[in-house]
This record gives C-alpha cells, structure tokens and sequence, in this order.
C-alpha cells in the first residue's frame, strides 16, 4: 500500500497546572500506511532489550526496526533483568539517546521506568533532554516496580526490599513529583520519599505540556493514577496467570482490567481514557504471536476487541526467552501490521 505523510498520531490530553496544556507544534510528520491513519487502528511497536554493543549490532536493530515501520521502539529500563542478569546490559537512557540518533521517525521509549533506582530530579532533566535530542518522539513508561535486582541494587546493610505496599507508595509520590517536573520551569517538593528544592527543569519537553506517561498498572491505586496522569497504560496480562492460566483465562483478565481501567478515568472525571497498550511474551500463550503472522493478526484481533490499541513485540533473541524465527518477526512488521491495522 503506498505511503501518505500524515502527523503522528495525539496523545489525549494532561490532567494537572503549569505550562499551558497544548501540545505545541505539531511534531515532525512521517509516513503512515493509509491504514494506519484510521484512528481507531491497532499500533504495532516492539521493545529491544538493551543487550547488544552499538558497534556490534545495537545500532542497526533500531534503525531496522524503522525500516520496518513499526510504530514505537522501547527498551527495559533495569539495571539488570531476570535471566539476562550476568549477560550485557546497557542503560536505558543513554541506548535511547543513540537510538534517537540513528533514526528519525520512530517514536521511542522505555517500559518500563520505575522508582527502584530513579530519582525524578535526575530523571526529569535526562528525559528534556532526551526529548529534545529525539525532536520530541519519546513516550516514558513508568510502573512502581518489583521485586528483583532493581529493588535490592542499592540497599544498605541489613535493609530489607520494599514491600509492595511501600512500592505503591513510592510510585505515587514519584509520578506526581515527576509530573510536575516535566511541566513547571522551577519545582521545590518535600514529600516522604522524595525532596527538590528549587529545581529548574528549563526548557522543558519538546511535547508539550510534557512528553507522554504510559503507566504499567493492574491494581487499584495504579490505574488510578494511570487515569490521573497517563496517555497510556500498560499492561502484561495478569501476573497470577503467567504459569498456571490458560489464554481464554488470560483474556477475561484483560478484559476485566480494561474495565477498570475505565472505571478510574470515570471517578477521575476523564472524558477520554489512555491508550491500551500489552506488553506481549509474559500471558500464557506468549509464543503464540510470534509463530506465525496468522497467528499473531488473531492473537492481536482478540486483545483488540478487548481495546487494546498498540501491541508490543519483543526484538528475538537467540537462545534466550525471547527467541522467535527472524523472518516471521520481520513479515509480522509489514505483512502483520497492515492486517491488524485494517481490523
């Protein structure tokens, strides 16, 4: 299908104070597929763990996934992660920044980035400026955290993890804090898990009034504040159904958490709701939409009748629990894409 230049698609708006609330100039215009431009069309996008050295690889498999047309590219925002733990792993602000470097349309983006090892003082001013280098492509995932290596990297002497509890906690008052960062020229804050005092955050995001908040939430107190402050949310399934569920199971679960999803947008007095995004290769069919592009346009028409608006495929990776055939990950972007988009 041949290409058309149309904008990137808008964000729904801000709920808070500070800069004016309007996007600002329309951000730089890309080639879209006619189908993509229904707005109602399901998003493909993928997420490249940051495990490649740029010299050796990394830098091309974010300008193929361009090349590909995905919607976005992310990365895990970890120090370390699960079974990639004494393998490479780089940081995820500096793989974005190159990233943003080597490609020019892609929109870009972490999921996800949580409270465990970030401060939002120093966060806020890495993400101006990395929406600034990207000319205003990022989209900043944010979730409250778990439990692993993340949690415990900077623990001192006999202090214990975070219980969930405290992560929630935590996540909240890092949210807000950042919220305010991303779209007030001077911020002070004094609050139980975070302090600024007379922080400057000038010139601020390229988007405006800030880049956009995808939050990861299932429970209560995050889809609340996904309706607070988020352009989108994110979720990989039900995580009491990762081992044991059946996919039947896991859709109702999604199901119920679209539900309520739109719920807390309601009791926030939000008109609209944030974009759906899954986060795929954790709900118990995570091979299934990757095996096939038949497979993965149903797998997709399912969660999309759920309302589910962008779909995330993780990059394959050989040996590893990402391993998937290239070639089918490659006609899944193109082939895939345009009949997911036509759904």
């Amino acid at each position: 299908m041949a290409g058309v230049t149309a904008p990137i698609l808008p964000y729904g708006p801000l709920i808070g104070e500070g800069r004016a609330l309007d996007w600002g100039p329309p951000p730089p215009r890309v080639a879209l597929s006619e189908a993509a431009l229904r707005l109602d069309a399901m998003r493909v996008s993928t997420v490249i763990l940051p495990v490649d050295r740029w010299a050796d690889g990394g830098r091309e498999l974010w300008q193929r996934a361009e090349e590909l047309g995905f919607h976005a590219a992310y990365t895990y925002d970890h120090l370390s992660w699960r079974s990639f733990r004494d393998g490479p792993w780089f940081g995820a602000v500096p793989t974005l920044t190159a990233a943003a470097a080597a490609t020019s349309r892609l929109r870009l983006g972490t999921l996800v980035t949580s409270p465990n090892f970030r401060h939002p003082v120093t966060l806020a001013k890495e993400l101006i400026s990395l929406d600034d280098i990207s000319g205003g492509r990022i989209t900043l995932g944010i979730g409250a955290g778990g439990s692993g290596f993340d949690a415990t990297a900077l623990l001192r002497g006999a202090e214990e993890a975070w219980t969930p509890r405290e992560r929630a906690d935590r996540f909240g008052e890092f949210t807000e804090l950042l919220d305010r960062l991303l779209t007030h020229d001077v911020v002070s804050h004094e609050g139980e898990h975070y302090s600024a005092r007379e922080v400057r955050n000038i010139p601020g995001c390229v988007q405006r009034p800030r880049l956009p908040f995808a939050v990861a939430a299932t429970g209560p107190r995050g889809m609340r504040l996904a309706a607070r402050f988020g352009q989108a949310w994110v979720t990989t399934g039900d995580p009491k159904l990762f081992e044991t569920g059946t996919p039947a199971d896991s859709l109702a679960a999604i199901g119920r958490q679209v539900e309520r999803l739109g719920k807390a947008c309601a009791d926030a007095g939000r008109a609209d709701e944030p974009d759906k995004v899954l986060l795929t290769g954790f709900t118990p069919d995570g091979t299934r939409p990757l095996s096939s592009v038949d497979a993965f346009v149903d797998f997709a028409g399912e969660h999309a009748r759920l309302g589910i608006d962008e779909i995330v495929l993780h990059w394959p990776i050989a040996d590893s629990v990402f391993e998937a055939d290239p070639g089918v990950f490659e006609k899944i972007a193109t082939e895939g894409a345009e009949r997911v988009a036509a759904l």
